[in-house]
Order: C-alpha cells, then structure tokens, then sequence
C-alpha cells in the first residue's frame, strides 16, 4: 500500500489533555446549538423552520445571478435557489420568518412577472412546510442520529469490547457535536442536508476508529510488557500512513465538491469537508485516549490483554 510517511514514533497521547480541552470548548458550543435548537432559536432551514418552496418553469433560460438579485430587491434576501441542469427550471425555497409568513408564492410571481416581462414562467409546483411538519422533522432527525450511535456502540461492543464501544460512540457524537458547533460560528442553516451529512459522517469516522482500535486490540496480545499508553501510541503510529492516504483521497473530491458542486451541494460538501478531518482527530485523541483514561488504572498492556481475555 502507499505510503506517504514512514515510520513514526509520535507521543499522540501524550497531548491528549490539551485535545480534551479543546474539544471540550468545541462539544459545549455544539450542545448549546443542540439547546437553541430545542428552543427554536437556532438559524433553522426551510426543512424543520417551515416555509414555502415555489418551483417556476422560464421560457427561456435565467441566470441565476439575476434571480438572486431580482428576489432580494423584492425582499427575499435569505431565498435559495437551486436550478435544474439542462432544463430552464427554478426551485426558490423561501423559509418562514416574522415578515415572511403567507402569500410567499404570490409574491414570488409578481416579483419575476414585473422584472422579467419579456421571458414569462409558468409555476409547476408550489409546496408548504408548516411548523408541525418541521417539528416533526426535527425529532425523527434526533432520533436518527440517536439509533446511530446506539448501533455503533452495540457494533463496536461485540467486535471488542463494551470500553471500546462506548469511547467509539463518545468519539462520534464528539464529531456530530464539533461540526454542529462549526456551522453555528460559520451562520449557516441547520437542514436536512446537515443531517444526511452528520449521518455519513457518523460512518466515515467509526470506519477510521474501528482500524485504529484493531491495530490497538493486536498490539494489547503482543507487547505485554510495555505500558498502555506506549502500546495505545504504538497503533496509532502504525496506522498513520494509511489514514493520510485514506482522507488525502477522500479529501480531494470533497474540496472538488464544496467549490464546484454548486450551491446545492454546497454546505453538505463542507459538513463533511470538516467532519473527515475532526473524524480523523477523534479517532487519535478522543477515542483512543478515553481508552487509555478509562483503563488508566492498569500498567502494563499485560494487565489489558488479560483484562480483555
């Protein structure tokens, strides 16, 4: 396999009360946004906050440059757009504030109908999301979330052991957490989209612990007589090489995507963008170091390994 650096001998673990710190500051502002969502406070998208989505069919082909300013000179600043490759179709997608609460369609239409008379629309399809419906949403993307992390740690349990299971599940709500917190200082929306990316995430970051914790579990049967943490450092270091190589690629058609992809793939590009790389962080300094701190009390990989046994 391809290496991209040799062999190592780095004391990760050795920084790990500087990592739970700055974690710790990172999980307490995504547990805040976890309260203003709760509360109904937080920057919510169209998908949980309600709203009207207006799909319009042009004559002839719209920038989307022109729309953008033709619906912020007519008030709807925070409007998203998408366009449909190919065709001449616009889907504007107009979330429910104070000042934005009905007639969103109408307005909409006499919008593009005063600004571009000579280029005439029909409208395909209009669509509102209430508030109940955006509750709803909300709790069934909590409890997806929550069935995730409950299938990692029964996953995790029985391939090692229950310590491993919990410090894997912990590592993973610690990267939900951390992303959620980055796209609250960042002031983008919480949707959908957010979600399906925390959920993909979920996945790509037990992927990379799960290699770690298998090269740990290895070494707890070989290295008896060196200490837990050198052991614990020891994987990490052996399986450096492979992460790189892992999240370099992953990380190449995630750029691709966020600068590319369009407006519409934007903030799903860039949740995981940022998920990989704290993904890659927990594994080395929150899920192998809660390892180590729950086992703290052993000396030797010996007394690991017989433990485990």
């Amino acid at each position: 396999m391809m290496e991209l650096i040799g062999k190592t001998d780095f004391d990760f673990l050795g920084k790990r009360k500087i990592a739970f710190f700055l974690s710790g500051a990172l999980v307490l502002l995504g547990l805040f946004t976890l309260v203003q969502i709760g509360l109904g406070k937080a920057n919510m998208g169209i998908d949980f906050a309600g709203g009207t989505s207006v799909q319009l069919n042009f004559e002839r082909p719209l920038d989307a440059q022109e729309a953008r300013d033709i619906l912020t000179d007519s008030g709807f600043d925070d409007a998203d757009l998408q366009q449909f490759t190919g065709t001449n179709k616009l889907l504007v997608r107009v979330k429910r504030t104070d000042s934005i609460e009905s007639h969103v369609a109408d307005g909409l239409k006499a919008a593009f109908k005063a600004a571009l008379p000579d280029n005439p629309f029909v409208v395909d399809s209009v669509t509102e999301i209430g508030p109940s419906i955006g509750d709803r949403l909300q709790r069934d993307a909590a409890l997806a979330i929550l069935l995730a992390m409950g299938g990692i740690i029964t996953y995790i349990a029985f391939r090692f052991e229950f310590r491993f299971g919990i410090a894997a599940a912990v590592a993973t709500f610690h990267d939900v957490l951390v992303v959620l917190a980055i796209f609250t200082l960042m002031g983008k929306e919480i949707n959908l989209l957010l979600v399906t990316a925390l959920l993909t995430l979920s996945g790509y970051s037990l992927n990379d612990t799960v290699v770690v914790f298998d090269r740990i579990r290895e070494n707890l049967r070989k290295r008896k007589r060196e200490t837990l943490q050198e052991v614990i450092n020891k994987g990490i270091n052996q399986v450096l090489s492979r992460t790189l190589v892992t999240t370099l690629t992953t990380l190449l058609v995630l750029i691709a995507l966020t600068l590319w992809g369009g407006e519409v793939l934007h903030d799903f590009a860039l949740a995981l963008l940022i998920g990989v790389l704290v993904g890659n962080y927990s594994s080395i300094f929150v899920a192998s170091a809660l390892v180590l701190e729950w086992r703290g009390g052993q000396k030797s990989a010996r007394d690991a390994a017989a433990k485990e046994a």
